[in-house]
């Protein structure tokens, strides 16, 4: 009679390496890295009226420019201070801001290549509508 111990250690020993080289043979997945999830873009109560008001210095700042009148290349400069203080680390508000100056900027180069009495007029009523904007912005929403 075999003793028990004789066989029954062969037997786990093979066991044994037939696991771990089961083991060693199946590809090791590399660890599952969690997917970039895009943050939400930032909407604030007040941002139909901010992109409208830049939509306005927008259609301001090329009037200005096109009429030779005085502070015309300040209104950029203001926008862009605007788009500094707003949207700081927003850049996906940045750029809709941006595109809403821009859309403004090529509304009226589209319409107007000579300064006319016409564009005089529309960039006196856009500076009215933008300065009536700052105030229902700053009056509802500022501190």
């Amino acid at each position: 009679m075999i003793p028990v111990r004789r066989v029954f250690l062969p037997v786990v020993v093979c066991a044994g390496s037939a696991i771990a080289a089961a083991a060693w043979a199946q590809d090791k997945a590399p660890p599952a890295v969690p997917e970039a999830v895009p943050a939400a873009p930032v909407v604030v109560p007040y941002d139909d009226k901010l992109s409208r008001l830049a939509e306005v210095i927008g259609s301001v700042h090329y009037l200005r420019t096109l009429c030779k009148a005085p502070g015309g290349s300040e209104w950029r400069s203001d926008m862009q201070k605007l788009l500094d203080s707003e949207t700081k680390d927003e850049p996906q508000r940045k750029e809709r801001l941006t595109a809403a100056f821009n859309r403004g900027y090529r509304a009226f180069a589209s319409v107007y290549n000579d300064c006319t009495p016409s564009a005089i007029v529309a960039e006196e009523r856009y500076r009215n509508e933008g300065a009536t904007l700052a105030t229902e912005i700053t009056s509802r929403f500022g501190n």
